[in-house]
C-alpha cells in the first residue's frame, strides 16, 4: 500500500509541526505548507524522504498545486494565533483566518482520491465560545460575544466563520470536514511572543526574572500538552462518524492561572517571583477575559476514547528544556553580500 499523502497547512508551527512528526512516524507522505510568519522551519526535520516542505502563503501554494495534486487527507492549522497578535494586527489575523480557510475549503472540496471530497480536519478555537456566563463549555452551546468595538472578540468570530464554512461545506458539496477546538494547548516549541501564557511563564523563570500574572489570577484554564492534541486529530479524521460535528479538544482539569505560575517557579526551582498586574496595564482600557474556560469533552471521549497522558510537570520541564536547547543554539549567520 502506498503511504497516505496528507496536506498539513502551518505544518511549521507549534501544533502543526507536531502533528507532522506523528504523520511521518505512522508513515504517511506530508506536505507541509507554512508562511513562517509565527512558523519556524527549524521545527521540522532538515530533510526527511516523505517529507516535502513548501514556504508560502496558503492562497499562493494552493493555486501552485498541479491539477492532479491529490491528497488522502487535510489539516488546516494555518491561523493568526495569540491574543497579542490579535490586538496588533486586527486585519491581517481577521484576512488570513477567513480567506484562508475559504480558500482551502474550494480545495479540499475536489482534491481527493479520483477529484472526490478530501477529509479535512479544521482547527479551531475554544474561543468561538466568546464570553458565556458558564464554567464548562459544550460543543452544541450557545455563544456570546462583546460589541464589534472589542477588538478581543474578533478572532472569535472569524474562528466561528470558519467552523459555519467547513460545516456547510460538508452539508452541501459531501467534503468530509471535521471541527476541531482547541483549549489552551502547550507544550514544547511554543513561543510567548504572542501572549501564550505557559512559554511566557517558563521564559521569565528560566531567566529569574518576574512571573507576570494579570488581574487577579483567580482565572482558571484547562491545559493539554500538545502532543496528546495531535494524537487526536488523525483519530477523529478517522473516525467515519466524525464528519460533520465539533469536537472539543484538550484537558479538562481547571488551574488558575496564579497556581500555574507558581506551579513553574516550583517545578524549576526558579528564584523568580510571581507579581499580579493589572489588565489595563498590558491591554487597552476595558480588556475583557474570561473567569473559568474549561471544556466538556465527553463527546470527544465517546467518539475516539481520547484521555490526555502528559502531566502538567512534565510539560514544564519538556518546555523548559526545549527553551534551553533554542537558546544555546548559534544565531544564523547572514549570508555574505
Amino acid at each position: 500500500m502506498r503511504p497516505r499523502r496528507v496536506l498539513v497547512t502551518g505544518g511549521a508551527g507549534f501544533i502543526g509541526s507536531h502533528l507532522s512528526d506523528l504523520l511521518l512516524a505512522r508513515g504517511d507522505s506530508v506536505t507541509v505548507v507554512d508562511s513562517l510568519t509565527t512558523g519556524r522551519r527549524g521545527n521540522l526535520p532538515e530533510s526527511h524522504p516523505r517529507l516535502r516542505f513548501i514556504e508560502a502563503s496558503l492562497a499562493d501554494a494552493l493555486g501552485a498545486f498541479g491539477h492532479g495534486e491529490r491528497f488522502d487527507e487535510i489539516y488546516h492549522l494555518a491561523a493568526a494565533v495569540g491574543v497579542r497578535l490579535v490586538m496588533e494586527q486586527p486585519i491581517a489575523a481577521i484576512d488570513t483566518n477567513v480567506e484562508q480557510t475559504s480558500a482551502l475549503l474550494r480545495f479540499a472540496a475536489q482534491r481527493g482520491p479520483g477529484g472526490a471530497p478530501c477529509p479535512t480536519l479544521i482547527a479551531s478555537s475554544s474561543e468561538v465560545y466568546g464570553k458565556p456566563d458558564k464554567q464548562v463549555f459544550s460543543e452544541d452551546d450557545d455563544v456570546v460575544y462583546g460589541p464589534t468595538t472589542k477588538g478581543r472578540w474578533s478572532y472569535a468570530c472569524t474562528k466561528a466563520i470558519d467552523e459555519y464554512l467547513a460545516l456547510a461545506y460538508h452539508q452541501q458539496r459531501g467534503l468530509p470536514a471535521v471541527v476541531a477546538r482547541f483549549f489552551n494547548t502547550v507544550g514544547p516549541r511554543q513561543v510567548g511572543a504572542y501572549g501564550m501564557v505557559l512559554p511566557n511563564f517558563v521564559e521569565a523563570a528560566l531567566a529569574g526574572r518576574p512571573l507576570v500574572v494579570h488581574g487577579d489570577g483567580r482565572q482558571s484554564r484547562c491545559f493539554c500538552d500538545v502532543r496528546d492534541v495531535v494524537r487526536a486529530l488523525p483519530a477523529l479524521l478517522g473516525s467515519p462518524t466524525a464528519p460533520g460535528r465539533v469536537f472539543n479538544v484538550g484537558a479538562d482539569e481547571p488551574v488558575t492561572i496564579l497556581a500555574l505560575a507558581e506551579l513553574v517557579v516550583a517545578t524549576l526551582n526558579s528564584p523568580s517571583p510571581v507579581r499580579l498586574v493589572p489588565y489595563d496595564a498590558v491591554w487597552t482600557a476595558g480588556f475583557e477575559d474570561l473567569r473559568h474556560r474549561r471544556p466538556d469533552l465527553a463527546r470527544l471521549r465517546a467518539e475516539i476514547g481520547f484521555r490526555p497522558e502528559h502531566r502538567l510537570t512534565d510539560t514544564i520541564c519538556d518546555l523548559a528544556d526545549e527553551i534551553r536547547a533554542r537558546a544555546a543554539r548559534p544565531a544564523p549567520t547572514e549570508p555574505r553580500p
